[in-house]
Parts: C-alpha cells; sequence; structure tokens
C-alpha cells in the first residue's frame, strides 16, 4: 500500500510505516495537482496547508485512510469522508504541551514588550537607547493574575498547568463539565493538585488579566464586537487555535483603543497571507502557525499518526 505524506511526516513515523510494509511518499503535490494524482495512493497524511473536501474524496475513491498530524481537522469534510468508509485520524494529544509553551512565549513577549522592542533596538538601540528604555519599562508579570482558558481540552489544560506553575489563577470556560483541580507534578515523582474555577464565558471575559483561547472556528468569532466590550481594559491575548476566532478588525480597534493591550497570534483569518495590518501592529506578537512546530511534538506526531494508519489500513 502507498502512503502520500504530503505536508511530511517525522523521520520516526516514516520509518515505523515502511517496517510494516508500507511505501512512503513525501513529495508534495499541489493542492490542484490532487484530485488527478492521489488516486495513485491508498492513503494520504496532512497537516494544515493541505484540504480534504468532498470533492477531493468523490473523485479519489481509491482512498481509504486520511490522517492528519495534530489536532484541529477543519481542512478535512470528517463526516463525508467517514461516510465513505474512509477512516480519518488524527494526533490531538502529541502536540499538546508544544503549543502551550507558545501561548507562553506569546504571553511572556506581549507583557514585556519584546515583540516591539526587537524591532526597535536594532533601528534606535545606539542613538536613542534611553528613550526605549523609558518606553518598554511598563512591564507586568504574570505572577498573581489570572488567565481566562477558552476551551478546556488538552491543550487548555496543558496551557493551564503552566499558567498554575508560574503562580498565575486559572478560570475556564468549556461547553462541558470540567475538573476542580489539576495535577502539577514539581519533580520526580512529586506533584501536587491545585484548583482551578470553571465559569460561564462572559465571567471569564470580565475577570481574566490575559485570555488564551483553545477552540475550533465555528460560525462565528468566539470573540467580536460584543465580546471585546465584555473585556477588562488592558487585557491581553493569545490565540494559537484557529484563525477566525478572534475577529482581527475588532481586534485591531481594540488594540488602537487601549481596550487590549497586546495580542499574541500563532494563526491568522487569510493563512498563508495575513492582513497586512495585523502584521505590522506594534502590539501583536506574531508566529506563523508553528504552535506544534517542535522536534518533540513533530515525533510524537509521527509516531502516533504511523500507527494510527497502520492500525487501520490492515484492518
Amino acid at each position: 500500500m502507498k502512503i502520500l505524506a504530503n505536508d511530511g511526516i517525522d523521520p520516526i513515523g516514516k520509518k515505523i510505516l515502511e517496517d510494516a510494509g508500507f511505501e512512503v511518499d513525501t513529495n508534495h503535490i499541489p493542492q490542484a495537482e490532487l484530485a488527478s494524482k492521489l488516486n495513485n495512493y491508498d492513503a494520504i497524511t496532512v497537516r494544515s496547508a493541505t484540504k480534504v473536501r468532498q470533492e477531493l474524496i468523490d473523485q479519489c475513491p481509491n482512498i481509504k485512510a486520511i490522517g492528519r498530524g495534530g489536532v484541529g481537522m477543519d481542512n478535512i469534510d470528517v463526516e463525508y469522508a467517514r461516510s465513505k468508509g474512509i477512516a480519518v485520524v488524527n494526533t490531538p494529544a502529541a502536540s499538546s504541551h508544544s503549543v502551550a509553551e507558545l501561548v507562553f512565549a506569546h504571553l511572556l513577549t506581549g507583557v514585556r514588550f519584546l515583540h516591539d522592542s526587537n524591532r526597535k533596538m536594532p533601528v534606535d538601540g545606539n542613538s536613542n537607547f534611553g528613550g526605549l528604555k523609558k518606553l518598554y519599562a511598563g512591564g507586568v508579570e504574570l505572577k498573581g493574575k489570572t488567565l481566562g482558558v477558552v476551551g478546556f481540552g488538552r491543550i487548555g489544560r496543558e496551557t493551564a498547568k503552566i499558567a498554575l506553575g508560574m503562580g498565575m489563577d486559572v478560570v475556564y470556560y468549556d461547553l462541558f463539565e470540567g475538573p476542580k483541580a489539576l495535577t502539577i507534578e514539581l519533580s520526580g515523582s512529586i506533584s501536587v493538585d491545585v484548583p482551578v474555577q470553571q465559569v460561564e464565558l462572559n465571567d471569564l471575559f470580565a475577570s481574566s488579566d490575559f485570555i488564551s483561547l483553545h477552540v475550533p472556528f465555528l460560525d462565528k468569532p468566539a470573540i467580536g464586537k460584543d465580546e471585546f466590550a465584555l473585556l477588562k481594559d488592558g487585557v491581553g491575548l493569545v490565540n494559537a487555535s484557529r484563525g477566525g476566532v478572534i475577529d482581527e478588525l475588532e481586534l485591531i480597534n481594540a488594540l488602537n483603543s487601549g481596550k487590549v493591550a497586546f495580542a499574541g497570534l500563532d494563526v491568522f483569518d487569510d493563512e498563508p497571507n495575513p492582513r497586512t495590518d495585523i502584521l505590522t501592529h506594534p502590539k501583536i506578537s506574531l508566529t506563523p502557525h508553528i504552535g506544534a512546530a517542535t522536534n518533540e511534538a513533530q515525533e510524537r506526531i509521527g509516531e502516533e499518526l504511523a500507527q494510527l494508519l497502520i492500525e487501520n489500513l490492515k484492518k
């Protein structure tokens, strides 16, 4: 059987598949050419770039399995594929800690203005060192502040654990009833249960000093014009989930007015071509959708994805 790893796969995952007798092709096929070439394969793995929609599924009846390396499956028509007898699998746990660490990279960057100072220091560092020192002197600490986590799945909980370890309070919102405490590993076999509080979404907006979003995009942004009005003045926002979860136009307005102190964005409405006013805003910390892009996460994703494909393709 042949598998197309169209958005790549970690060498560990590739070796596992090959050792199990599968042929793995890691050469990328452009989206426009997939319909004519995908029938040469029995399965396809994707990340967020390749789209596997109903039309493509109909044109490629040879496909028996679709693997998504990562969490969200917005780029796959999952239910339609399954209705055609195609196995659809993903790796929701493998990248959780990597994404959570990136959330805190953005939070720490935002509260100490690193995103903007790294832009200005090479230009003005020699001529205006004192001025820049004064400009960035108003940083704040995360310790003792409240982090609101919207969506308390695997990534949301990993994010909350880091927050608790840094001395923050955590409130969270989720559609389903969640835990009243999280277990934090201190060192070795020592661990402690630390309380977290589940609240209604509007209460989270009103009480959080910082908010991290971990939800899929549904029919409208989780934070749009009405929600921005509910936020605490000077809040910091981080979105490492899906583009569109925050209304980008309203975010610009909120940053300009001071309602939002800073934002950290790993995902965007129009990937791979984000808005220029988002890319150039001095109060936004930017990364190009790299939440799961650590060596450790890629190894875990490749290994888990390979095992799931083997399990499904050998049935």
